[in-house]
């Protein structure tokens, strides 16, 4: 190699080395071909190997045009790009073949949603790219009784992860960006929605469900407001903290009431 071409060389390499080493680390990583995943695969300027809604067998093979069965089970579509392309070329068919594969349906993939919903199971991610909302409306939604917020745990890039999805920030307030891609093995958890109680002098004591944000006045509403003994002054309400203890507090009218407390209206002296 002359000195010239030796040196353009080297530096090319390091530029590559570095490239590599300063690439984006969270890259999202491509879906690994399964079992009945449903892929088209063309090469360019050779139409007639084009394979149209090609199913991956129990095997995890493919038939395809002068080279027969193919292998993808376990790959990603871009290594099944290369193995098909190096096979065409091996083989003498295609000089300089380009593939590519495009993946329709995918069945191979399948996450847990379990909870509050209609249809709790296991389920099929069945087009890339679906999120946590898509894959919720596919269980028939959120009973009534369910929360609004959906727990999402699996793993992203070899580390595990726990999400909690706002699905109302999602479909009412437009913020799509919180849809998480849902990814094989994921699990989704809607737990029931947040109770507090109330009991004393009011006209419907027991459970009740807590909105966001909902204040102590905004309950006695619900509650159906106080008896004719019944006094705003003096409520208590007994709260749990994260270590398990027990306090009692006062509250205002118009501050929030929190998951699992326990309210009590006070009878009137007067």
């Amino acid at each position: 190699m002359r000195p010239l071409l030796r040196i353009i060389f080297f530096a090319f390499s390091l530029y590559g080395m570095a490239f590599a080493q300063n690439a984006p680390s969270g890259a999202k990583p491509e879906a690994v071909l399964g079992v009945g995943d449903i892929i088209r695969i063309t090469v360019y300027q050779n139409p007639d190997l084009t394979v149209e809604s090609a199913r991956i067998s129990e095997l995890g093979e493919i038939n395809f045009p002068l080279i027969g069965k193919v292998n993808l089970g376990g790959v990603t579509a871009t290594a099944g790009e290369q193995k098909i392309a190096k096979m065409l070329r091996d083989g003498g068919f295609v000089l300089r073949p380009q593939v590519t594969i495009q993946v329709g349906t995918i069945r191979s993939s399948v996450i847990s949603i379990l909870g509050q919903v209609s249809k709790p199971g296991r389920y099929p991610i069945e087009s890339v790219g679906s999120k946590v909302s898509e894959m919720i409306a596919a269980t028939g939604g959120v009973v009534p009784g369910g929360a609004d917020t959906v727990t999402l745990v699996g793993t992203r890039n070899g580390r595990a992860i726990k999400l909690d999805i706002d699905l109302p920030a999602i479909l009412q307030s437009g913020k799509a960006e919180l849809d998480v891609i849902v990814e094989n093995g994921d699990i989704l958890y809607v737990d029931r929605a947040p109770t507090g109680y109330i009991y004393g002098e009011v006209q419907r004591p027991g459970q009740f469900r807590l909105e966001r944000g909902m204040t102590l006045l905004q309950v006695l509403a619900q509650s159906g407001g106080l008896t004719a003994r019944g006094t705003a002054r003096g409520i208590k309400v007994h709260r749990r903290d994260a270590a398990g203890t027990v306090s009692v507090i006062d509250l205002q009218m118009n501050e929030p009431v929190v998951r699992d407390d326990v309210i009590y209206v006070k009878e009137s002296l007067f």
